[in-house]
């Protein structure tokens, strides 16, 4: 049934986090082409933690950590953030209870130093002196070498990885889904914010990861063996230390047999998350299915317009245009996110997804992004009411849980009372 009727509403509109809602509503994965087939995903999730009373980042992600199990729960580059990594899940189902759970055990450890945790691109409030980096060698050797950069990754995205065993597939199926991607970056905008400031944009952070030296579209590639070239290049020329550091919006995982995908803000919601991980699933099932049927290569090698299309997405978000694969021309965004589940369709079907991903992939239209949620916030209320809607949307809830002292006020800028 997945979506449809009022209890897929109810699902719908959120807040069944940790009630089993979800997992009862999404029928297993499977099919595919007429016969079973298992294409496992996972996600890793980065969060801020922040101060409950201010709306600042808080440097204290050893103290949260301290008694979560590795490497479910880890480090990031700065001391405000911490990672979670999910397990390797069939179904969205599962992966939903995963990322649910994972998420109230980090809420529960932040909660315990009076903190909490916070799923987006960015928070309102966040500066770079209010966080320090993460001890480690290659965290200081990244501090030394990026400066700024580093200095100010104030930002958390959302990766899913899928199972491409074939490291040859992977990259030529890298290039086959990179047009769409900045639709499922549209779908994630959760950053319009940055120091106190209102940016113009759904995903400034966005803005803030391309200055990063390897960060944006990769490029075309033949086969595995051309892109690890490429890769270990750049990891000669010094510009970056090791294969990690390569950022790209999609890559072929270094150390696992999957295809990730990196465009994505941090979500708010964890239905976003699911709805990213399951329409990316999808497309990457779709090019497998496309590359196996033809003959040439359908990918024309030029990438070029890409990276507009990833500004575009940042820019706007679900609330203007986007760039159209097919045409390369503008688009409202709800257009192309159709033409995305359009495109798809067959392999959410075969998977048993589609009641879902499509429900999700509506309700997120109609709700618009969490981008334009925290701005309409700032119009109405202050800076302080933003961070506290996405620590809400974080833990699942719909709305705010209310202040024990009134905080004072934080007018948001001029740029903050368009909506």
């Amino acid at each position: 049934m997945g979506l449809v009727g009022s209890r897929g509403a109810q699902l719908a509109s959120g807040g069944l986090m940790g009630r089993g809602g979800f997992r009862a509503r999404l029928p297993a994965f499977g099919r595919h082409l007429g016969e079973r087939v298992t294409v496992r995903i996972g996600v890793e999730e980065e969060f801020h933690i922040v101060e409950v009373e201010t709306g600042r980042l808080a440097p204290r992600a050893d103290a949260v950590l301290k008694g979560l199990p590795e490497p479910t729960f880890t480090t990031e580059l700065q001391q405000a953030a911490v990672e979670t990594n999910s397990g390797v899940h069939e179904t969205l189902a599962d992966l939903y209870d995963d990322v649910t759970g994972a998420r109230r055990r980090l809420d529960a450890a932040a909660n315990a130093h009076g903190l909490a945790v916070v799923a987006a691109g960015t928070v309102p409030l966040a500066r770079a002196a209010d966080t320090r980096p993460t001890p480690g060698r290659r965290y200081r050797r990244m501090v030394d070498d990026y400066r700024l950069v580093a200095d100010e990754q104030l930002i958390c995205g959302t990766h899913v990885h899928v199972d491409v065993p074939d490291r040859d597939l992977a990259v030529r199926v890298m290039c086959e889904v990179s047009p769409w991607l900045h639709a499922l970056l549209a779908l994630s905008a959760s950053s319009p914010f940055w120091a106190n400031s209102d940016t113009g944009y759904a995903s400034w952070r966005t803005m803030v990861w391309q200055r990063w030296p390897t960060a944006g579209p990769p490029g075309c590639f033949a086969d595995a063996a051309e892109y690890d070239a490429v890769v270990q290049g750049l990891v000669r020329s010094g510009v970056i230390s090791d294969v990690g550091m390569i950022y790209y919006d999609i890559r072929p995982s270094a150390h696992q047999q999957t295809l990730e995908l990196r465009i994505c803000d941090a979500c708010p919601r964890a239905e976003t998350v699911v709805l990213i991980a399951g329409l990316f699933r999808a497309l990457v099932t779709d090019a497998r299915a496309r590359l196996a049927a033809a003959e040439p290569p359908t990918c024309p090698g030029r990438h070029e317009w890409l990276r507009a299309a990833a500004w575009r997405a940042a820019r706007s978000g679900l609330e203007g245009a986007l760039i159209d694969p097919a045409t390369r021309r503008e688009a409202p965004a709800a257009q192309v996110v159709r033409s995305l589940l359009g495109r798809v369709r067959p392999a959410l079907e075969a998977a048993g997804d589609w009641p879902t991903v499509r429900g999700l992939a509506e309700r997120a239209l109609a709700d618009g992004s969490a981008a334009h949620r925290i701005r309409r916030t700032a119009h109405h209320d202050d800076l302080l009411a933003c961070t506290d809607l996405a620590i809400a949307e974080t833990r699942g809830e719909e709305r705010p849980r209310p202040r024990r002292t009134a905080p004072a006020r934080r007018v948001a800028s001029p740029g903050q009372a368009a909506a």
